[in-house]
């Protein structure tokens, strides 16, 4: 890799994979790479052992490249990157047996669901590029049309509450009803605020902790997959705003019946 010019990507995304947070970047020719480094760290595994094995890898040493990726804090640096077609050949090498206990179930489940869910926001679309918004709403599809009613309706209501408060004097209070107008009747597809993500996150913890006091096991990426699966997401993130309340019922309930007392959320 050494003699290899780094690439420069046309584009970087970070992805959610249960609580962490992964980069991975689009190269000039269509490939995506993911950066191996990371990785390690979110796993415990030594950077430079790791490093060592995908050069002696026949495979693996051929396809490793470097890329500059733009990390925080850090900057623009080059990163020991695999295309992502290659990053499930790289974690099967890692034997889970001989990591710290506490991430033995991690590391499994990177081997098991990290290149699906890389797959699916890089491969599927998501990465490349993507018309304007502007140009979308040319169309007369179903959603554009519920789209402009919504527009309408907001902007009709904004009309409406700014009179009132004219005519009352109560500006403030106006303002705030009209915010959460509008985040009932803009965006149906609009995702939870970071204050409620935060809090879903929290509540998260609360419980995957209660359930490892129980089992002797980290049971962290075990409740977000079952958020994951009975909502339909593959980050907390984006979770609907309208399944905010389920979603918080939904885990204090689960508190409840895992130590049979009161959610602290």
């Amino acid at each position: 890799m050494s003699e290899q010019k780094a690439l420069t990507p046309i584009e970087q995304k970070q992805v959610e994979f249960y609580g962490d947070e992964l980069t991975a970047v689009l190269g000039p020719d269509g490939t995506v790479f993911v950066p191996v480094r990371p990785i390690c760290g979110l796993l415990g595994v030594n950077w430079d052992g790791q490093r060592r094995r995908i050069l002696r890898d026949p495979v693996l040493s051929d396809e490793v490249q470097g890329v500059v990726v733009t990390t925080t804090p850090g900057g623009r640096q080059e990163m020991t990157c695999l295309p992502l077609d290659y990053i499930s050949g790289f974690l099967f090498g890692i034997n889970a047996n001989r990591v710290k206990v506490e991430l033995k179930e991690r590391v499994i489940l990177y081997q098991r669901e990290c290149y699906r869910v890389l797959a699916e926001a890089f491969v599927e679309g998501r990465l490349m590029a993507t018309p304007s918004f502007e140009a979308l709403l040319q169309t007369d599809s179903p959603a554009v049309q519920a789209y402009k009613t919504f527009s309408a309706l907001t902007k009709l209501a904004r009309n409406q509450i700014l009179l009132e408060a004219r005519l009352t004097g109560r500006l403030d209070e106006h303002e705030q009803r009209l915010d959460q107008l509008e985040s009932t009747l803009g965006d149906p597809s609009r995702h939870v605020t970071p204050d409620q993500a935060s809090q879903i996150s929290q509540a998260v913890k609360a419980v995957a902790m209660k359930m490892s006091e129980q089992s002797g096991r980290n049971e962290y990426g075990g409740v977000y997959g079952e958020m994951y699966r009975k909502f339909g997401i593959t980050s907390y993130k984006l979770l609907p705003a309208s399944k905010f309340e389920e979603a918080m019922s939904w885990l204090s309930e689960w508190y409840q019946q895992i130590t049979d007392s009161e959610s602290p959320f």
